[in-house]
């Protein structure tokens, strides 16, 4: 083993960010000690993404070093605490640059700021050779930046650092507060890699967070905007763009049935795997009800399925399908349904998708149902942007032969000319199902037509429906019915 300070034995692979989706975007992590920076404007996270890269070096069992010249041990300790970590085990060292050593203003041969940016230099330097650390992040190069003032000697110190980091075998990670009109040159070019975090404030709702690596030479990494969200207790999480080809393709498998009869025979048996099937409808039209229905059979025939809301609450979904005499709640006790919640507001694109994902993957759900896709969309800065993730991702999952569900709201209540989702998203479905109300005998009466089947044959007849206590009723339209 080497004596250098901070020497790293053998090549041990890729170095864990320690922010989880972010590696698997690096395809595996950091490729060994370099110089990394991080950049982003205060607030996006990069206090935070330092200390989960040197928690991983501590699970790991690795020294790592904390150098910091914007804030004190004690503001570390409570950003640690606010996710619920502490700072054992992790070395931090405190340096002014502004007031490194007294005395120095009295200087008259020698600039005031070169002298406080070599001694601020050799304190880390000092740091690093004292602690011996495989992973260190410098916070923040902000002030060395101030100190330099002249272009040239910030060049002369970033390319010393560097060099001296290169000796020690250790990964150092910049990091640094980028301004309005983007990152610092100088810099960018002599790291080996660029990750940059962003902040976007909507009107309402959470903030939206995402990451670009920037550049990372030697690595096939993912590139572009990935979602991410800063939570207490796992802190920086990153949902990396879905990628369609890379599912395994599942085999064709048969027809998946509704279990209502009448409504199988429209759909000539009833709908593929691997497909996208929309619900249309004004409210009141029974949409959820409807859709709910291929939830309720695949479950009956034991397959696992996933339902996420959007507009209703797990119990008013609970008691709605009793009412229909389909009690789902020891379904979803067992885990064999998955059934969540959410406020759109306050979830990423990137993030849901990701959910999705995982119900798939992980849990093998042969159904998902999105109720309702237009109150997603609704609560969304940039519908258009969630219309092509949503697309992404319904590749992603009927490459993997899971049937789609999605639930689509037109306005109003009546009328043919109600209006369409803000978004239009028709082209998403494989097949579509409209839902209207009409008059019938002095009464209103919900009808049913399979208005698109790319798959096979279908009913292009309009049907009366009734959602009943024990079901759903399907008829002809009877004769001269307005």
């Amino acid at each position: 083993m080497s004596d250098r300070p901070g020497a790293v034995p053998g090549t041990g692979g890729p170095l864990s960010t320690g922010v989880a989706g972010l590696d698997e975007i690096l395809g595996g992590g950091l490729p060994g000690p370099r110089v990394y920076l991080v950049q982003g404007a205060p607030g996006t996270g990069k206090t935070t993404f330092g200390l989960q890269f040197l928690r991983a070096g501590l699970r790991r069992g690795e020294p790592v070093l904390y150098v910091s010249l914007s804030q004190s041990r004690a503001e570390l300790a409570q950003i640690a605490a606010s996710h619920g970590w502490s700072l054992d085990g992790l070395m931090v060292e405190e340096l002014d640059a502004e007031d490194a050593f007294e005395g120095v203003g009295d200087q008259t041969i020698f600039q005031t700021a070169d002298i406080r940016l070599d001694r601020t230099r050799i304190a880390v330097e000092e740091a690093i050779a004292r602690h011996r650390p495989r992973r260190i992040v410098y916070d923040s190069l902000l002030e060395v930046r101030h100190l330099a003032a002249d272009p040239a000697r910030y060049r002369r110190e970033l390319l010393g650092f560097k060099a001296y980091i290169a000796d020690s075998g250790v990964a150092a990670m910049l990091l640094d507060t980028s301004g309005p009109f983007g990152g610092d040159l100088q810099l960018e070019g002599l790291a080996h890699g660029i990750i940059c975090l962003e902040k976007e404030l909507p009107e309402y709702g959470l903030a939206r967070r995402r990451v670009e690596v920037k550049k990372m030479r030697g690595v096939a990494f993912a590139d572009g905007y990935h979602d991410l969200s800063i939570r207490t207790g796992t802190g920086i999480e990153v949902y990396p763009r879905i990628v369609p080809r890379l599912a395994p393709e599942a085999p064709l498998s048969e027809l998946i049935q509704s279990g209502v009869a009448p409504l199988d025979r429209m759909l000539g048996g009833g709908l593929e795997a691997g497909t996208t099937a929309l619900v249309v409808g004004q409210a009141g039209t029974g949409k959820s009800t409807l859709a709910s229905l291929y939830a309720a059979a695949a479950l009956s025939r034991g397959e696992g399925v996933a339902m996420f809301l959007f507009e209703e609450r797990l119990e008013t979904f609970f008691r709605r399908s009793e009412g229909l005499g389909v009690n789902l709640r020891p379904h979803h006790a067992s885990g064999q349904l998955l059934v969540a919640d959410f406020n759109p507001a306050e979830i990423a694109p990137g993030e849901f998708s990701r959910i999705v994902q995982r119900a798939v993957d992980e849990r093998g759900v042969r159904v998902v149902l999105i109720d309702s896709f237009t109150g997603y969309l609704s609560a969304l800065p940039r519908g258009g942007e969630a219309v092509m993730q949503i697309q992404t991702l319904l590749q992603y999952v009927a490459r993997r032969g899971v049937l789609s569900v999605l639930v689509v709201a037109r306005h109003g209540l009546l009328g043919e000319d109600a209006g369409a989702a803000p978004v239009d998203v028709s082209f998403l479905g494989d097949c579509v199902l409209l839902l209207r109300m009409r008059e019938e005998g002095g009464r209103l009466v919900r009808t049913i037509t399979v208005v698109k089947k790319r798959h096979g044959p279908h009913d292009m007849n309009v049907r009366a429906f009734e959602i009943r206590p024990d079901g759903l009723e399907i008829r002809p339209v009877a004769d001269g019915a307005a």
